[in-house]
């Protein structure tokens, strides 16, 4: 089918690659899968130290349970209200999955998903929308999904930017194509997880190259840690049992994995989330982003050519608690402390001339180490669990009518906790850009 003529809203929108922060908060780890009780978790507390630490994205999902409500409730606040307004920060969901096994790309499923990601979400718009886990339906479905999305941006300007996200990387490529041809414009974002880690790196190798051709804007890379796989304890088991996909033989070759990497003196997990987020930020640069780093100049809105001027890898965070957060943002700001201007960043954010070199020396340290746990890990390197499952079937729009549940409260930090000040106006933010 020829490519069809767009004559639509995107044309008056700036590129979202010019736009978004290279580091992102997901809130995935708000959800059942990822922890016993979320509620429980101190959701409030995290977003809010992290827009106190400069981070300006937020991902979410409807099919992470409470997520999206909890975020919610997070950013309607008075600290947000005063300090950060709506147009200092993005906010990222999906459409399309609703349940382990239930999937509903339909226009209609579409429009009913937006309204209740807004209504949760307490915003008049989304940034950026993705189609969720594309792969476990069809291309048509999904060229159904994103037209629907397009109409949606083009006739009310409830969403922003229109992306799909999953795990095969050649499905994600493939999708983003037909999409090209078949609608004349190329999307503006696809989202990958796991597929740029310490274990797998095909996003890169076999990613990179198909999406940029296929003139996608931004590929943000998802789940450092493989959905929690390359950690010491092993994969995380929520409140619903162990959801991981991952076979046993492979759980176990990262167990030896973790054991190399204790009897070299450092630690699986530290050496996974710096090898992804640094290497990917290098990797991930044509499919990169040039907004807000967080390099963590206090209450400065930044501009990529701030620390070096290239474009960025864009990389998605996932913590469970404030201590996480704390720990994922120093190794963030370390790594930026090795690009091209980073001394001068470090010593404007109070951390010091020196903490350049350390990171320069630190980054040699950790690919020696990367090189070592990939030699441990042999065949399954670059191994990607089949997804979907072969004998998955979708069950549909069982779920559609069921209600949601509401949350309960999530807890807040100690105001003495966030030590803030005035954030700048919209106006004077957007004139940055």
């Amino acid at each position: 089918m020829p490519a069809q003529r767009h004559d639509t809203m995107s044309q008056h929108l700036p590129p979202l690659s010019s736009l978004l922060p290279p580091l992102i908060l997901g809130t995935a780890t708000f959800n059942s899968q990822y922890n016993p009780d979320p509620y429980l978790l101190p959701t409030t507390g995290i977003v809010h130290r992290a827009l106190s630490l400069g981070v300006r994205a937020f991902d979410t999902s409807p099919y992470y349970g409470p997520a999206e409500e909890l975020l919610g409730k997070a950013l309607n606040t008075q600290f947000v209200h005063d300090n950060f307004p709506r147009c200092d920060y993005f906010l990222l969901t999906k459409v399309g999955r609703v349940g382990a096994s239930e999937f509903d790309y339909s226009a209609p499923w579409v429009r009913n998903s937006i309204q209740r990601s807004l209504e949760r979400l307490r915003t008049d718009y989304l940034d950026v929308v993705y189609c969720h886990d594309v792969e476990f339906v069809s291309p048509q479905e999904v060229l159904t999904a994103v037209t629907e999305l397009r109409r949606i941006r083009n006739e009310t300007g409830t969403v922003k930017y229109v992306g799909i996200s999953g795990y095969p990387v050649h499905v994600l490529c493939e999708l983003s194509e037909m999409i090209l041809e078949r609608t004349g414009e190329p999307l503006d974002v696809v989202q990958s997880y796991a597929s740029f880690t310490l274990q797998n790196t095909t996003l890169s190798s076999a990613g990179v190259g198909r999406l940029k051709a296929a003139r996608v804007g931004v590929v943000p890379n998802a789940s450092v840690l493989g959905m929690g796989l390359l950690r010491r304890v092993g994969v995380p088991i929520g409140g619903g049992g162990d959801f991981h996909p991952s076979p046993k033989a492979l759980r176990e070759a990262i167990q030896a994995a973790s054991d190399w990497c204790d009897e070299n003196n450092d630690r699986l997990e530290k050496v996974a989330i710096r090898f992804a987020l640094e290497t990917w930020m290098r990797e991930g640069q044509e499919v990169g982003s040039r907004g807000d780093p967080a390099s963590g100049i206090p209450w400065k809105r930044e501009a990529i050519e701030a620390i070096g001027g290239e474009k960025l890898g864009v990389s998605v965070m996932g913590v469970s608690n404030i201590g996480e957060l704390d720990e994922t943002m120093r190794v963030w700001r370390s790594i930026l402390d090795g690009l091209g201007n980073g001394e001068q960043t470090a010593i404007a954010s109070g951390r010091g001339k020196n903490d350049r070199t350390w990171s320069l020396n630190r980054q040699q340290e950790v690919q020696k180490l990367a090189n070592g746990i990939r030699g441990v890990l042999g065949s399954w390197v670059d191994y990607a669990w089949p997804s979907p499952d072969p004998e998955f079937v979708n069950t549909g729009t069982l779920w559609t009518s069921r209600p949601a549940p509401l949350p309960t409260p999530a807890a807040s930090p100690k105001p003495s906790d966030l030590q803030v000040s005035q954030a700048e106006t919209c106006e004077t933010a957007n004139s940055m850009l």
